[in-house]
C-alpha cells in the first residue's frame, strides 16, 4: 500500500484582501504548503490570473473554488478554459445535465472537477429556508454525491460528517475534499458543520481545506506544520491492517 504524504493532501485557501497578502502567504508557507485554493474573495482581485499563473509556473498546485454554475454549454466553455490554464481542482454544482457538461469541458486534460454538496457553514435550518424541507443536510449530500457519480465527477466537497457515508456510497471512486476544518479548541465560527483535521481523515476525507486557522494565525507556517502532523498521523493510521 503507497503511503499517503499529507503534504499532498493540505490545501490552503488564500482568501486574501489582495494579491500581495496572497503572495506573503504563499511565501511564508513555501516549503511546507504547495496546494492553494483560489476562491470567491480573491475572484475580481487586480493581476489574480497572473497570480494564478505564476503558481502554477512554480510547481504548486491550484485550486479554483469558484463553484461553477450555469447553463451546460456556458459550463463547458468556461470548464474547458479553465482546465487549459494547468489548475488542478474545480468546483462545480447543478443538475445532472450541466455537471456532464463540465465533465465535456474538461476533455483529456488532468483537471478533476469536485461538485458541492452542502456548504459546510450551512445545517437544517438553512437549507430548509432554500426549500429542503423533505431532506436531512445528510440526505442532500448524499443525494447530490450519488448524482456527483453518475456524472462522472472527480469527487465532492462534503463535511468530514458524511465522508464515511460517500465513500460507501460511491465503493470509494469519488474523492472527498473536506472544508469546514477546525482543531480542537478553535474558536466557535460560521462553521456549523466542522470537524478536526483527524476526524474528518478517519472518516474518509482525502483532502482537507484549511484557510483562518492557518492563514490568520500569528505563526502560519508553524500552524500548518502542527496540522501536518495531526494529518500524517491520520493518514498512517488508516493505511494499517485491521
Amino acid at each position: 500500500m503507497n503511503t499517503i504524504n499529507a503534504k499532498d493532501r493540505l490545501i490552503v485557501a488564500l482568501d486574501a484582501a489582495d494579491i500581495e497578502e496572497a503572495q506573503r502567504i504563499v511565501k511564508e508557507l513555501d516549503g511546507v504548503v504547495h496546494f492553494f485554493k483560489i476562491g470567491l474573495v480573491m475572484q475580481l482581485a487586480e493581476g489574480v490570473d497572473h497570480f494564478i499563473r505564476s503558481l502554477i509556473e512554480q510547481g504548486k498546485k491550484v485550486f479554483l473554488d469558484y463553484k461553477y454554475y450555469d447553463v451546460p454549454e456556458t459550463l463547458r466553455k468556461a470548464v474547458h478554459r479553465a482546465s487549459g490554464i494547468g489548475v488542478s481542482f474545480l468546483t462545480i454544482h447543478g443538475s445532472s445535465s450541466v455537471i456532464e457538461a463540465a465533465v465535456k469541458g474538461r476533455g483529456n486534460s488532468d483537471l478533476k472537477l469536485f461538485m458541492v454538496t452542502v456548504l459546510t457553514s450551512m445545517d437544517a435550518a438553512d437549507i430548509a429556508e432554500m426549500g429542503y424541507t423533505n431532506h436531512s443536510v445528510e440526505e442532500l449530500v448524499l443525494f447530490r454525491a450519488q448524482k456527483a457519480l453518475n456524472a462522472g465527477c472527480d469527487g465532492v466537497i462534503a463535511s468530514g460528517l458524511e465522508a464515511q457515508k460517500i465513500k460507501e456510497l460511491s465503493a470509494n471512486r469519488l474523492l472527498v475534499v473536506t472544508p469546514g476544518i477546525r482543531s480542537e479548541g478553535y474558536p466557535d465560527d460560521d462553521q456549523k458543520r466542522k470537524t478536526t483535521p483527524t476526524d474528518a481523515i478517519s472518516a474518509g476525507a482525502d483532502y482537507l481545506v484549511i484557510g483562518r486557522p492557518i492563514t490568520e494565525n500569528v505563526n502560519p507556517r508553524r500552524e500548518a506544520e502542527s496540522i501536518l502532523k495531526d494529518m500524517q498521523k491520520a493518514f498512517d493510521t488508516m493505511a494499517q491492517p485491521v
